[in-house]
């Protein structure tokens, strides 16, 4: 069975940064593509970027310039370093994973952003 574990979210100061991990394991073909969805208290889960496997990575508005997404073919695993942070951030981000066709998701990190 495939997983998806995320790691790296905590609080951090309006202006500071954070480095988002997710590690898919289990048993795995191909991954076609993977990215990030987030939750503000009282909203709706919003896209926030993907990183296509062999394309080019895309974000949403709120983010770009600030947010970059990698990954590290060999472990199965993306990364999304998050600077310049502010309170409008704070969201519990979820990761998720198109494997074999099938679409996988994290547990989900909390990302605060407070002074």
């Amino acid at each position: 069975q495939v997983q998806l574990v995320e790691s790296g979210g905590g609080l951090v100061q309006p202006g500071g940064s954070l480095r988002l991990s997710c590690a898919a394991s289990g048993s795995i073909l191909r991954i076609n593509a993977m990215g990030w969805y987030r939750q503000a208290p009282g909203k709706q889960r919003d896209w926030v970027a993907r990183a296509p496997t062999g394309g080019t990575a895309t974000y949403a508005d709120s983010v770009k310039g600030r947010f970059t997404i990698s990954r590290d073919n060999a472990k199965n695993t993306m990364y999304l370093q998050m600077n310049s942070l502010n309170p409008e951030d704070t969201a519990v981000y979820y990761c998720y994973a198109v494997i074999d066709n099938q679409v996988y998701w994290g547990q989900g990190t909390q990302v605060t952003v407070s002074s």
